[in-house]
């Protein structure tokens, strides 16, 4: 027979697996890894409210993505057009951006299949006697590991041709030059940090699903057990 476990713990955990691996899913697509350098606004970027000269903007640079500023040739004006610089693989900007992402693309599977099992910790809180808390702690942990050295390996790239053409020529490994970070690098890091707190606190998820009070419910057939 099922039984619905439900508890703020369980809960918790599931509710911040599944949020640790859309953040790193969204840092990851983003082409704000780097803000280079500010491009001058030339004579033709006019405000149309204003009438004034727009500010310099600041084009953005991702581990296979960019946003730059395009200008069309009938019209004074420029948009900013976002989309990946590179068409495969072999095109990624640095052979140490290129292991960025594939320690990352598999950290954030591992995260995704965690955060789609937490949802069904609620039926089933088992298989092969082994605690899915547990394994999914356990993976959580991996993922972690894989996180932590694709953002290793990620800052090594700054001296890349790629890189240089945005950040100047003194960008160099773990030199930004005239570039900054942007929100997906910072939101990749912590990702990682609410990682291995979610590895954590899957013991006390499992902790709290397993307890005599949840052992009570369920002796006195309840299917639907919600506990603090």
């Amino acid at each position: 027979m099922c039984h619905v476990i439900v508890t703020c713990r369980s809960m918790l955990w599931t509710l911040l697996s599944i949020v640790v691996a859309f953040a790193e899913l969204i840092a990851f697509m983003s082409a704000d890894w780097l803000i280079g350098k500010a491009k001058p606004s030339s004579s033709e970027d006019v405000d149309n409210r204003t009438g004034g000269s727009q500010e310099p903007y600041h084009p953005t640079l991702g581990i296979y993505g960019r946003c730059t500023r395009i200008s069309h040739m009938q019209l004074s004006r420029r948009d900013t057009l976002c989309g990946p610089y590179a068409e495969n693989f072999n095109e990624i900007a640095s052979g140490f951006w290129q292991a960025t992402a594939i320690f990352l693309a598999v950290g954030i599977m591992i995260l995704c299949a965690v955060a789609f099992v937490s949802v069904f910790t609620m039926c089933v809180q088992s298989i092969m006697k082994k605690s899915i808390f547990n394994v999914c702690g356990l993976l959580q942990g991996i993922a972690g590991l894989f996180l932590i050295l694709g953002l290793t390996l990620y800052p090594t790239g700054w001296g890349c041709h790629k890189a240089i053409s945005y950040c100047g020529p003194y960008a160099s490994a773990y030199k930004l030059g005239d570039c900054s970070l942007g929100w997906a690098f910072y939101t990749a890091i912590g990702g990682t940090i609410l990682t291995f707190i979610c590895a954590v606190f899957s013991a006390q998820a499992e902790i709290a699903t397993s307890s005599d009070k949840v052992q009570e419910e369920i002796e006195e057939g309840k299917n639907l057990i919600c506990l603090l």
